[in-house]
């Protein structure tokens, strides 16, 4: 029987909010918070995904679980989402996971996906934090934010989600030095490649067959992928231990530690990678990967097979179907 780090129990709880809990990642750590005996509110912009996902998590470990339609960029909405868990729940841990994934080079992309990526990953941890931090001083409770090995460093082809995930990382180190004093904890999550099933939600630019290809190779990858629901397990019980900070999967440690000791070398090896990567014929508008089609490449077909076969097994468990509104990482 594996091990689980449980929360302190209560009487209404513990409460649990995880933003963007409707699929992938976020999904798994709702399942892991309500086998722990949490009360779990997952939130997400689209209702019939969420009911799915509610239904699902219900089933499997008869923990009470609520659903909420929330757009994490409003900040009101938040607001009102958070006060509605603290006061029917109360709040005991937090979880910001709400993202998209852009995979393009550069010249495919504007202002508007970075800004876009900014206002779900950046600005939903930000209003998330804000909200709940009052609460979560009473409980002296946890907050955990979802960052990125891909905030850690500069990753070609996926800059506007690189920028966005750094503020995340930059925001959870400020906050748990900040909230130390008043009982509260903040873990900064760095995940690597996961098989989250991700890739039929994320969005391609350029040659879309071509980086949907590489894409959803590597994040299925045995060598370079990690399998999301340990992923989720791992995350919980850092959030729950009050860590301050967690990467996962070897390559992302791995890809720390050598920006960290040779920061430029290290980014000349990734101007060598972005070489290998599909040149974009121009703009043109984002495409998900549900609707992409397979490397025109036979070799590249096979290799993507090959690679993404794990992460596409994943798919119905993950809740990733049909393509919806971006709330998930």
């Amino acid at each position: 029987m594996t091990y689980r780090t449980r929360l302190p129990h209560r009487t209404r709880g513990p409460g649990a909010l995880v933003t963007g809990g409707s699929r992938g990642l976020g999904l798994f750590m709702a399942r892991q918070l309500a086998e722990r005996g949490c009360v779990v509110t997952i939130a997400a912009r689209d209702a019939d995904e969420l009911e799915r996902a509610a239904v699902r998590l219900r089933e499997e470990t008869g923990a009470t679980v609520h659903t909420a339609v929330c757009d994490v960029r409003d900040r009101a909405a938040v607001g009102a989402l958070v006060r509605e868990v603290h006061e029917r729940d109360g709040l005991d841990l937090v979880i910001a996971n709400a993202g998209v994934i852009q995979v393009a080079p550069v010249d495919a992309v504007d202002a508007a996906e970075f800004a876009d990526a900014m206002d779900t990953m950046f600005f939903g941890a930000l209003h998330t934090s804000l909200e709940a931090l009052p609460y979560l001083k009473r409980t002296r409770g946890r907050l955990g934010l979802i960052g990125s090995v891909g905030g850690l460093l500069g990753v070609p082809h996926l800059l506007p989600y690189s920028c966005a995930k750094a503020a995340v990382g930059a925001l959870a180190e400020g906050l748990h030095a900040e909230a130390a004093a008043s009982g509260v904890s903040v873990t900064a999550v760095h995940p690597g490649l996961m098989r989250t099933g991700s890739h039929r939600q994320a969005e391609f630019g350029g040659d879309v067959d071509a980086e949907f290809g590489w894409f959803s190779t590597a994040a299925g990858a045995p060598l370079l992928s990690m399998d999301a629901e340990r992923a989720a397990r791992r995350i919980v019980d850092a959030v729950i231990q009050r860590r301050a900070r967690l990467v996962l999967t070897a390559p992302a440690k791995a890809a720390q530690l050598a920006h960290g000791v040779a920061p430029g070398l290290t980014t000349r090896l990734s101007g060598v990678a972005a070489r290998l990567l599909p040149t974009a014929p121009g703009r043109g508008p984002l495409r998900q990967g549900a609707e992409a089609g397979e490397p025109r490449n036979p070799v590249a077909r096979l290799v993507r097979s090959w690679g993404s076969a794990r992460n596409d097994r994943v798919v119905d468990r993950a809740n990733q179907h049909e393509p919806g509104p971006r709330t998930s990482s």
